[in-house]
């Protein structure tokens, strides 16, 4: 520290640790749908810092902790208490477990991957990212303030529905599952136009539709994990070609 530290991407993830406390502020203030919108904001300062640290070669062991903390508040204590507050609070000992243990399994999915950074390159992720969880969660109630909920308000506000599901991201964010990231996406080469203009169309739709859009895409992503494994599973266990064919044989 006395050499000290780099001012921008410090100041990117303060600026990301505020929008989680602002957020804390809203969800207490009872404005749930501010309180997801800022979370939003939170994870864009999140990507920015990262980026900008790894562009400008300003990467410190500070920066890293820094970030961890910036995250367990913006991504854990933030998603957490909006979920109790706007769905969960009307159930009682189950919803404040429920959320107790999404801040918990992010902390410790954080302190994880402090350690795995730092010992391995691999590029994917090993249990579901903090921001993704968070994200599953804001966009849950960014559509249920949404005029799409009409047509499915008592599936959605399910207290034992909204439970489940917060208990199973907190399951996937120390599971053991990969999860594909934007790092493994290697942009920097030439690609068709066709690449171009998918990610045009796609990127128009999510922002005309994200009130519905980022549910969807928050839930696929949840569950891409389990089904990468399950492929998996299911193809090392069929037979090899040459097997196939000595057993049609026989």
């Amino acid at each position: 520290m006395k050499r000290g530290i780099y001012i921008l991407p410090n100041l990117l993830t303060i600026s990301g640790m505020f929008c989680g406390f602002y957020s804390i502020i809203a969800s207490i203030n009872g404005h749930f749908l501010t309180a997801a919108l800022i979370i939003i904001a939170a994870g864009i300062f999140d990507v920015l810092d990262g980026k900008i640290a790894r562009l400008t070669h300003t990467t410190s062991h500070f920066g890293i902790e820094l970030d961890s903390l910036s995250d367990i508040l913006s991504f854990g204590i933030a998603p957490s208490l909006l979920i109790y507050l706007s769905m969960l609070k009307p159930f009682g000992k189950i919803g404040w477990m429920a959320a107790f243990l999404f801040v918990a399994c992010c902390a410790m999915r954080l302190a994880r991957f402090n350690v795995i950074t730092k010992n391995s390159s691999i590029k994917c992720f090993v249990g579901l990212p903090t921001p993704a969880a968070a994200g599953v969660i804001l966009s849950y109630i960014v559509f249920s303030h949404s005029e799409y909920s009409s047509f499915l308000s008592p599936l959605i506000n399910n207290p034992a529905l909204i439970a489940a599901i917060v208990y199973l991201l907190s399951i996937l964010m120390v599971s053991n599952f990969k999860y594909h990231g934007l790092k493994e996406l290697d942009l920097k080469n030439r690609k068709p136009f066709s690449v171009l203009i998918t990610i045009v169309f796609l990127g128009f739709t999510i922002i005309s539709y994200y009130k519905f859009s980022l549910l969807i895409i928050g839930l696929l992503y949840m569950i891409s994990g389990p089904c990468e494994y399950i492929v998996t599973l299911l193809r090392n266990k069929q037979p090899h070609p040459i097997e196939a064919k000595i057993e049609i044989q026989q």
